[in-house]
């Protein structure tokens, strides 16, 4: 198995202040672990990157179709975007489809977490929603899978709930993980959140990658809307849209909060899975993007818009460089 080196330190002149430790698995198309960073089967929560997976059942269902929902609607349920104007439009507009209102979703509001998305709410005057929560696209296809399968929307976010045990049902068999061995909290949104290792992880998201080539219909038509929307996905600053930009189509990814991170190599079948340790949400695209180079699934150097999240300088309040935060390799 090729091990890989993925800390990430920050500087301050020429002496290591921090060090973010990382770990990370990489499982090839073959399903075996072929790559990792320190400990490539670490047990982690999986946060947000679950999302493409907890979107499945609904379009299995032929829930989407029923509603005429498209790339536009699964690229904002799969991602975790910034609270822009044209994401909260998308998330009400799905609202509407289904005959419910922001108040139905269970995740709270807090501020957009693109800076074009605060700053447009704060010139506008309003106060964040629920629909600003990065987290309403995938809360309002799962109160769509209720609706369009008839099930009721109340309790839709508890672990006993059809929509959670059917995401679950997904999530156990695209990880290779049994249901009963998947650890389950709340996260940060309200729903279920999954606790597996990160070689599950990754083969998730290497078994995306080579459904979506085969093209098995479900898999094709998620990988298809990310990367037909990557902005929905993120947002105008959001590392995953500039990555996916950037990437011309090749790889998709997911963030999750507290460091976590996936991706799948989709020309390759590959699929990634990253945790930083101490959950250090700055170390993450840096290690994400040097991984990448050791994968040769980007160049080196990278493209400016990418090679900022790589190598970035730390300024203190007179706007002068202080040091830098960079990968150790």
């Amino acid at each position: 198995m090729q091990t890989y080196e993925l800390d990430v330190v920050v500087t301050r002149g020429s002496q290591v202040e921090s060090r973010h430790c990382v770990n990370a698995a990489v499982v090839g198309p073959d399903d075996r672990l072929v790559g990792g960073a320190r400990d490539a089967r670490q047990v982690t929560f999986w946060r947000s990157c679950a999302k493409p997976f907890q979107v499945m059942p609904f379009i299995e269902s032929g829930g989407a179709d029923r509603l005429g929902w498209g790339d536009d609607q699964i690229a904002l349920a799969c991602g975790s975007h910034g609270g822009e104007p044209e994401h909260v439009a998308i998330a009400q507009a799905m609202l509407t489809d289904i005959g419910l209102e922001e108040g139905d979703l269970v995740c709270g509001p807090h501020e957009p977490l693109s800076a074009r998305g605060q700053r447009i709410l704060r010139e506008s005057g309003d106060f964040p929603s629920r629909l600003h929560n990065n987290c309403s696209g995938k809360h309002a296809a799962m109160l769509a899978r209720a609706c369009t399968t008839g099930w009721p929307t109340q309790g839709y976010e508890r672990l006993d709930h059809p929509v959670q045990r059917a995401a679950l049902e997904t999530v156990s068999r695209w990880t290779g993980t049994p249901a009963q061995a998947i650890g389950r909290a709340v996260d940060g949104c309200g729903v279920p959140v999954y606790s597996l290792p990160l070689e599950n992880m990754a083969r998730a998201y290497a078994r995306l990658a080579a459904a979506a080539a085969r093209g098995d219909e479900v898999p094709r038509r998620v990988v298809a809307a990310m990367l037909a929307q990557p902005f929905l996905v993120g947002g105008t600053d959001r590392f995953d849209t500039v990555l996916m930009e950037e990437s011309s189509g090749r790889v998709i990814a997911k963030v999750g909060a507290e460091g976590v991170h996936s991706l799948a190599l989709l020309d390759r079948g590959i699929g990634v899975a990253l945790k930083v340790e101490d959950g250090a949400q700055r170390a993450q695209g840096a290690s994400v993007l040097r991984l990448l180079q050791y994968l040769d699934a980007l160049p080196d150097p990278l493209p400016p818009r990418l090679a900022d999240y790589l190598r970035k300088s730390l300024r203190n309040t007179r706007g002068e460089t202080v040091g830098e935060l960079r990968p150790v390799a």
